[in-house]
């Protein structure tokens, strides 16, 4: 070998080794407790799941109907919205608002739909206990669709194809029921379509994986930052106490140290509000509606639940799946940015908490190296496709 080549592959070794120590520099060292951790934020996807009380959740053509009454305005007072209005399929199935619009201003925006149907809840309150029962409320609210059972029942008799598609799926026309049981019906369709929304695996759900089987060369491939970002987030921050699981949610509520004021002089329940929602809601999973009145098992969450005075101001602990695609944050959009919700948690002012001798948050005082590492790790957290979804092509169920 000549030796200019000699040193050419001298110095092309060396910067191989030096690379080679520097990622071995940047790795990031997990201990037992914390790759344990780790791993009970997966497996993902999570084994299949139904709307709860609704036995069309899974069908096909109850599915096909949901989808259609999703995007149909008509389903709405005056023809002005739909439930994809405030749920867009381009932005995650929210809406991308610090507070919703409908007919008027609402008091809190709308969460993504992914993956709603592993969710215990439904609403920042958690007012009710199925998607089924979740998708009646706005259709019914002055203050969003507005619409009547009566119009919904019209919707459904009167339009050829959604008439056909509904007694495909019920076994019987609209015309043969009265006005709340096609609402329910209606419903239920809706929540067995936003049931299939279930988003696809993140570059974290890889990094797990391969952590799960030891594979170092693939594990390697989780960027550093967010690797020093996921071990806050498990360790010293204490995320993962409210936002565990698969989900990165416990699926009940807390007091986050925000205000809960809607305007000046009027205060947002939350959680308080909910419950008691809930318990009176012909809806809920306890009523004469739901399919599931049988099933103990299935009900026995909203039997239960009874409301405290700590869930006052308490809203949902959000799933932080696709977290960087569904600005702006909190029940209100009072934080527009990742970095905002950190900045939050960094600084907690203790004073506004209430937590009933119960202390989960404290204020974490982050280095800014620290904050930037955990909105790497929450960036991680996203399907790249949870803003592609597209319906399938629309075809005739039926022909008259």
């Amino acid at each position: 070998m000549k030796p200019w080549r000699a040193g050419v592959w001298c110095a092309v070794l060396l910067l191989a080794i030096g690379a080679g120590a520097l990622a071995q520099t940047d790795a990031v060292h997990f201990s037992a407790e914390e790759k344990r951790r780790i791993l009970a934020h997966g497996p993902w996807p999570p084994p299949a799941a139904h709307d709860a009380g609704n036995a069309l959740s899974g069908q096909r053509e109850a599915i096909a109907l949901g989808r259609a009454l999703f995007f149909d305005v008509r389903l709405s007072s005056h023809d002005h919205f739909a439930c994809a209005t405030c749920h867009q399929p381009a932005l995650a199935f929210a809406d991308g608002q610090r507070r919703s619009l409908g007919r008027g201003l609402l008091d809190r925006n709308a969460p993504s739909l992914w993956n709603a149907v592993h969710e215990r809840w439904y609403g920042w309150d958690g007012a009710a206990d199925s998607l089924w029962s979740q998708a009646i409320r706005p259709i019914l609210d002055a203050r969003e669709m507005s619409a009547t059972p009566s119009q919904v029942h019209a919707l459904l008799a009167d339009d050829a194809e959604l008439a056909c598609r509904y007694r495909r799926t019920f076994g019987a026309a609209p015309a043969d029921s009265d006005d709340d049981t096609v609402l329910v019906h209606a419903a239920k369709a809706i929540g067995a379509f936003v049931a299939t929304l279930v988003s696809g695996r993140s570059a974290f759900d890889e990094f797990r994986d391969a952590l799960a089987r030891g594979d170092q060369n693939a594990t390697a491939r989780y960027p550093a930052n967010a690797q020093r970002g996921l071990q806050l987030f498990v360790g010293r921050g204490r995320c993962a106490v409210c936002h565990s699981g698969p989900m990165f949610s416990n699926g009940e509520f807390g007091d986050t140290g925000l205000s809960f004021f809607v305007r000046p002089g009027e205060v947002d329940p939350g959680r308080h509000g909910g419950i008691a929602a809930l318990r009176a809601s012909p809806y809920n999973l306890l009523g004469r509606f739901s399919d599931a009145r049988a099933d103990a098992a299935v009900a026995t969450k909203t039997r239960h639940v009874q409301p405290q005075h700590r869930n006052f101001g308490e809203f949902k602990v959000p799933s932080l799946r696709n977290v960087a695609q569904t600005a702006p944050y909190m029940h209100d959009g009072q934080l527009a940015t990742l970095a905002d919700v950190v900045n939050h948690y960094s600084q907690l002012d203790l004073e506004r908490l209430h937590a009933d001798g119960e202390r989960i948050l404290e204020p974490l005082h982050l280095k800014p190296g620290e904050r930037a590492d955990l909105i790497a790790f929450l960036e991680t957290l996203s399907d790249p496709r949870a803003t592609a979804w597209q319906p399938p092509p629309t075809t005739a169920a039926c022909r008259q």
